[in-house]
């Protein structure tokens, strides 16, 4: 392992890694810099990898990362190894390896106190679990933003003394670990210390930023209010609204930034199931959309035409040659930084607005069912927001994006979906809502069962309706994680297996423990 030496910033970080950062951009940096971080160890709940805090683990370093699981933001970095970890605090190293000739592994209160932060409050101590004659508890001593533990001998110690003569005394050892952190102390900051909110932004290089431009700003939250309209709540600028086939390349590149890639859609696997039968999955519900509809990739530029049987030779090749273009001119901006990507291609077809939702302001389109666009001006037409669970396929592509469903309220819960939620609560919501759009009950069950989809086999399709492509490492790279130590339920490494089940305007791709690893909107 190569050597190098960290800066330690309490309160804030070690090194790069900054408190409030998101986990895509950790993980990414630290398989960039492999001579420095030879090793990495991924630690998740399986069953609730969205609601339980995600770890990574850097052995060859001796630290330890936490990050919440809703937001995937850093909350705690703890130092596990002094002897492996290189920090300078002010110029002052915080544990001087000569120290270890002498056995210690770690700084010594003395050198705390003295050298690198001076004097502070009186911290907590925690005795033995068991009572012996050897028996050492733990005191935390805190500063703002930072704290460390040393082994106390449980005899010796006695509240009516001093902190100072019993850490600077023989029966203390040097401190076993440390821990970074925002709050005045560890004893008031980690009741709330993965719920409360961040006061650093999610990518570094935004640090220090005001975010006045809007491409430098990031995106907080995502709201959905169907008939293709989706509100960016961003950091410090005002919220950017997506038209669906009304807003062009130049408006996100404006608002967004240049995307980080540009992928050239060339996958139409899934266009098979455009030609089922009704008896399979019939075409009437509003707006003229089935969920196999949604998962055609060329369905929302494809041209139609009311009486197929008529066409003529030279007019289908006509018609095959059109489509072709189109699908050659459709593409994604990949915003890995963001947690999304959009299809540019030509206008299509609007989504049919929710039956629940109250409209408050005026409708963007003069019918309600095509954009003003003409047909022949590229814009966006789809939205795929990834929720970069831990052990899904994609895992890391993305960093994670946070929705919620604000136009489909329902009779007994007005407050929006969101994308921390169960897909089996989610769909509850979304098949009381839709009902009416289907003509019966058979044809609602046909239209909402899930379909499979395994991105465990390099020919799978690479997203719930698109392919995005640049997975020649994937293998290599899921394979990195489950040999670093990564955690599952039951030790399983079939992690390609979804489903996707679709409702008007948008596709869910769920994982088999409920989790919506994506949400495409079109």
């Amino acid at each position: 392992m190569e050597e190098s030496t960290m800066q330690l910033q309490p309160g804030r970080s070690i090194g790069f890694m900054t408190l409030g950062c998101s986990l895509h951009e950790i993980l990414t940096t630290i398989k960039a810099e492999v001579k420095t971080f030879p090793r990495f160890q991924l630690y998740h709940d399986d069953l609730c990898p969205i609601s339980s805090p995600v770890q990574v683990v850097l052995p060859d370093n001796g630290l330890r990362l936490q990050f919440d699981g809703p937001d995937q933001r850093l909350r705690l970095i703890e130092v596990l190894d002094f002897t492996k970890a290189r920090l300078v605090y002010k110029d002052i190293e915080v544990f001087r390896p000569v120290d270890m000739h002498g056995g210690a592994t770690g700084p010594r209160f003395r050198h705390i106190y003295d050298k690198l932060l001076g004097p502070t409050y009186g911290g907590e101590y925690l005795p033995p679990k068991f009572e012996s004659p050897d028996a050492r508890g733990t005191y935390n001593l805190s500063y703002p933003g930072i704290a460390f533990k040393f082994p106390v001998q449980h005899s010796v110690y006695s509240p009516k003394n001093d902190f100072i003569s019993l850490l600077s005394s023989s029966a203390t050892g040097p401190a076993t670990s440390m821990a970074v952190f925002s709050g005045e102390s560890w004893q008031k900051a980690r009741a709330t210390l993965f719920t409360a909110n961040p006061t650093t932004p999610r990518s570094s290089a935004l640090v220090g930023t005001k975010g006045t431009g809007g491409g430098s700003d990031e995106i907080e939250l995502v709201k959905v209010h169907g008939e293709g309209r989706v509100e960016l709540v961003r950091r410090t600028n005002t919220p950017f609204w997506i038209i669906l086939s009304e807003t062009t390349p130049q408006d996100l590149i404006m608002e967004l930034g240049a995307p980080d890639s540009i992928y050239r859609k060339n996958d139409h696997r899934l266009s098979i199931h455009k030609d089922r039968t009704t008896s399979d999955a019939s075409d009437h519900s509003p707006g003229g959309l089935t969920p196999d509809d949604m998962l055609d990739s060329d369905r929302g530029s494809a041209i139609g035409t009311d009486n197929e049987d008529d066409w003529e030779d030279d007019d289908e090749a006509v018609l095959e040659a059109q489509e072709r273009e189109i699908a050659a001119a459709e593409h994604f901006y990949n915003y890995y930084h963001h947690g999304f990507d959009i299809l540019i291609s030509q206008p299509t077809q609007i989504s049919p607005p929710s039956p629940t939702v109250e409209r408050k302001e005026p409708d963007l389109h003069a019918e309600g069912n095509l954009s003003a666009q003409p047909l022949n001006h590229l814009t966006a037409t789809k939205i795929i927001f990834h929720g970069n669970i831990p052990g899904s396929y994609q895992f890391n592509r993305h960093r994670r994006s946070r929705w919620t469903l604000e136009h489909v309220p329902s009779a007994q819960y007005r407050e929006a979906l969101n994308s921390e939620m169960r897909f089996s609560d989610i769909s509850g919501r979304l098949k009381e809502v839709f009902k009416t759009f289907y003509d019966n009950e058979e044809q609602e069950r046909l239209q909402q069962r899930g379909m499979a989809l395994n991105r465990g086999w390099g020919d799978s399709p690479g997203s719930s309706v698109e392919l995005l492509g640049g997975w020649e490492d994937a293998s290599g790279r899921r394979n990195q994680f489950a040999n670093a130590g990564s955690v599952t339920g039951d030790g399983t490494t079939d992690v390609g297996n979804v489903e996707l089940f679709g409702f008007p305007g948008m596709v869910f791709e769920v994982l088999k423990n409920g989790a919506v690893s994506s949400l495409t909107v079109y």
